[in-house]
């Protein structure tokens, strides 16, 4: 296994930002187009179906690892064969016990959310898919440890392409739920090959007790806070599946994949780089908290913006846009989930870079405060205020993020003053927006001509009040990329 240095880690880590953020906005606006595409010719009922099954088969994922992939990522010591064999040989037999009880429990499952043939049909989709997915494990994490993102990267865009380009064909036809099956099967089918080809890998079975041992003992503790995140959403999701309409879950589903797009887009690329960039830096002090201010400065300095910009100019496109009327109920949802994406921004990086430095406790601690506060809100809130409740009740538990700054800083003292200029610029964008769609009758053309006079007053506003900050870091980027 291949070490790396300071110099190499920071290197690697802007390539791999770089890598992964062209190549997966390339990924992003194929899945933005689509998804756009795909509700219009799909019914809410169908998105909420989506949603529902979807959230059921992540309750595998959380039985299939024991965060054995995380632990050979975050271990400061060389990788042996006996790492990787031990690792593949658990996980197969955690998944294959995995899809074993979830096929068995399909009837349950049909009856218990009355899912017709094409729900089913699915389910069972995504099943296999799961089992494809957990042979790419170990290609996966020998790429992730060496930052090789710009190869990780190839089998997403594949993926992408064929599940967006099967799943608008089959929308286009009128297949329904059953658009999303034939889409998942493909996709698994066709990243599994990919990643193989990218990233050749001869599959090895053992197990060693000790490697199990020491891998297990940051591996249970960081699965633990998978386990309760699997209970504090996904199990939330199967919950209002039975106690909502499938429209109105529909419309949950579609303001939660709408607020959360910024975080899929751009969170999601920088924390799978700076997960394994801490954990390599975990030794250095001072690289470490300059690594995190930087992570906090890049992900408000977009996702601030994008967030503000999706919830004022929803309104207008939802009622320019053909046959979107039908979303105008899910508008309260979208802005309340944006409240929790934005402080997500800032609490995730923070939380990365506790556990890549072994402080897994910490997390778990948070995920049990924040399972039992989303069981005991949620539930009220779905009483109180309807299904906007879910998304009511996600926006305040949100706001504990000043707990995780103040616990976070006592092990790491990184400084906020980071996050100050985009907070700012988008105090400005936002009031700039506001007053735009409440004195104009906006179409098409002038949402886009809108978003781009509100990019370049933002942009200008971070310029003036972070200018230093900004020039040093585009020279370390620039001196990277001509290394």
């Amino acid at each position: 296994m291949e070490e790396l240095d300071i110099a190499a880690v920071t290197k690697r880590s802007i390539h791999g930002v770089f890598a992964l953020v062209s190549r997966t906005f390339f990924i992003q606006i194929i899945s933005f187009v689509v998804n756009f595409l795909l509700t219009i010719f799909l019914s809410p009922q169908i998105f909420g179906t989506y949603f529902i099954v979807t959230a059921m088969i992540a309750f595998l994922s959380y039985f299939s690892d024991i965060g054995l992939a995380a632990a050979l990522i975050q271990k400061k010591e060389a990788l042996t064969k006996e790492d990787l064999s031990t690792t593949f040989t658990l996980q197969q037999c955690l998944v294959i016990t995995a899809v074993a009880v979830a096929f068995l429990l399909t009837p349950v499952i049909k009856n218990f959310y009355h899912l017709d043939s094409d729900g089913i049909f699915l389910y069972e989709a995504l099943i296999i898919s799961f089992f494809l997915s957990s042979l790419k494990t170990i290609p996966s994490i020998l790429l992730e440890r060496n930052l090789r993102f710009d190869k990780l990267v190839i089998p997403q865009i594949f993926e992408t392409i064929i599940f967006n380009g099967v799943a608008l064909i089959l929308a286009i036809k009128g297949f329904g739920v059953a658009t999303f099956a034939v889409a998942v099967l493909a996709r698994g089918i066709g990243g599994l090959i990919i990643m193989y080809i990218v990233a050749p890998w001869r599959i090895s079975l053992g197990i060693s007790k000790q490697v199990a041992k020491k891998l297990l003992s940051f591996g249970i503790p960081f699965q633990a806070n998978s386990m309760l995140a699997l209970i504090k959403d996904d199990l939330l999701i199967a919950y209002i599946g039975k106690v909502l309409p499938l429209a109105q879950v529909g419309y949950i589903g579609f303001a939660q994949k709408w607020a959360f797009t910024p975080l899929r887009l751009i969170m999601d690329n920088v924390i799978r780089i700076t997960f394994p960039s801490f954990a390599r830096l975990q030794h250095n002090k001072d690289a470490l908290i300059k690594g995190v201010e930087k992570s906090l400065f890049a992900l408000t300095l977009l996702i601030f913006p994008a967030l503000t910009g999706l919830v004022l100019l929803a309104p207008s496109f939802i009622h320019v846009i053909p046959r979107y009327h039908k979303w105008e109920p899910a508008v309260l949802s979208l802005g309340l989930f944006a409240v929790n994406a934005a402080l997500s921004s800032i609490s995730t990086p923070l939380i990365n870079a506790i556990n890549a430095v072994g402080k897994i406790k910490m997390t778990l601690y948070f995920m049990i405060g924040w399972t039992i506060a989303t069981w005991i809100i949620t539930p009220f809130a779905l009483v109180v205020f309807g299904y906007n409740g879910f998304a009511l009740a996600s926006a305040v538990i949100s706001t504990s993020i000043v707990i995780v700054v103040i616990a976070v800083k006592r092990e790491i003292n990184f400084s906020l003053k980071p996050v100050l200029s985009p907070v700012l610029a988008t105090i400005v964008l936002g009031v700039f927006l506001w007053f735009l769609t409440h004195l104009f009758v906006l179409n098409l053309l002038s949402i886009f001509v809108t978003i781009l006079f509100g990019m370049v007053l933002y942009f200008l506003v971070v310029f003036i009040m972070a200018r230093n900050d900004l020039t040093a870091d585009l020279a370390i980027i620039k001196k990277q990329f001509i290394k």
